[in-house]
């Protein structure tokens, strides 16, 4: 049984870049005791906004291609759901560990808007 009276508190401050996964150890010696703790800290990102303009005549299709960057230590498979009239895009992309890969976004307007 934990004793809270001899529990040692160790602070930890992370200050991540990006989000991903993120691996550490953590070596504690004294003159009798070795410990290694292994820690691993998950960034996800809350909730990530981005607005496009596209201006194109009627008719025309308009293409514009979106970085997607993997930085955390996994393989990505994204699903991306379009809303809206005249867009589209593939319904499924990999991104692979460490890779940017572009979303080909298009637009194609049926008519005046």
């Amino acid at each position: 049984v934990l004793d809270r009276s001899d529990a040692v508190e160790l602070p930890i401050k992370f200050t991540p870049r990006y989000a991903g996964n993120y691996h550490c150890q953590i070596l504690l010696k004294s003159s009798c005791d070795v410990r290694v703790y292994e820690i691993e800290c998950v960034v996800n990102t809350d909730h990530a906004e981005a607005e496009l303009e596209f201006l194109t005549p009627a008719y025309q299709v308009v293409v514009q291609d979106i970085p997607i960057s993997n930085m955390s230590s996994k393989e990505w498979k994204l699903e991306a759901i379009l809303e809206g009239h005249g867009f589209y895009g593939p319904p499924l992309i990999n991104v692979g560990l460490g890779e940017t890969v572009l979303y080909p976004l298009m637009f194609k307007p049926t008519a005046e808007c």
